[in-house]
């Protein structure tokens, strides 16, 4: 991911992940690519911008907290975040908060 989400008016909602890798990520880039495929599918998603460099960032963009909610007990969603937990992260912090107000320079949409 290499572009600045485009997100609309808002308000609207930041799931930030925030993590620090395992030494174990044996399936790690697969299961990744198909958690983005699969978020992009899901009603209320709005775009992703991720970024890593020893400390891992990924922040996804919601409609709103029931869309977030439903991404938090999708099926496949769950299984990757089971293996995130006992495989590929030492430690990670989930953050959820409302954009009540965005500007860019120069507009990137």
């Amino acid at each position: 991911m290499s572009a600045i989400a485009a997100t609309p008016e808002p308000p609207y909602y930041a799931v930030i992940f925030t993590s620090l890798q395992s030494d174990q990520l044996e399936g790690y880039g697969e299961t990744a690519e198909a958690m983005l495929s699969l978020a992009t599918e899901q009603p209320g998603f709005l775009g992703i911008e991720a970024a890593r460099e020893g400390v891992g960032i990924t922040v996804s963009y919601w409609r709103d907290l029931q869309s977030i909610r439903n991404w938090k007990q999708q099926a496949d969603h769950r299984e990757a975040q089971r293996r995130g937990r006992s495989d590929w992260y030492r430690a990670y912090t989930t953050r959820i908060a409302k954009v009540e107000r965005d500007y860019s320079f120069p507009n990137p949409i």
